[in-house]
């Protein structure tokens, strides 16, 4: 089980995903609102830094498996990992249920 500090330090290092870090630097597109956030572009970069913890997260494990890395370091990148991807399900579900209800609404 893991301790507070230890998920704490997980959330920390994908601090990046989080929607008030993304929502500093709106992206204008032409198809959206001028200085507003781009919702694919906070979609495609939360994406972005999960695959790169997935990849962190491979990278240490392999360097376990040569006797390169300490089995701490795995088990962080595996943890960060982990939180990154349970982080992107919450939101998938968040939209998926949003969408749900946008349809479920008289015309």
């Amino acid at each position: 089980m893991a301790t507070p500090g230890f998920a704490a330090g997980a959330y920390a290092s994908i601090q990046g995903v989080g929607a008030g870090n993304l929502m500093r630097k709106p992206i204008a597109t032409g198809g959206a609102e001028a200085g507003g956030p781009d919702f694919s572009a906070l979609l495609g970069k939360a994406l972005d830094a999960t695959a790169e913890a997935g990849r962190k997260a491979d990278t240490q494990t392999a360097s376990v498996a040569g006797g390169r890395a300490d089995i701490v370091n795995v088990v962080t990148a595996v943890a960060e990992s982990e939180a990154a991807i349970e982080t992107l399900v919450a939101v998938r579900d968040r939209v998926i249920a949003a969408y749900e209800e946008i349809m479920r609404m008289p015309v």
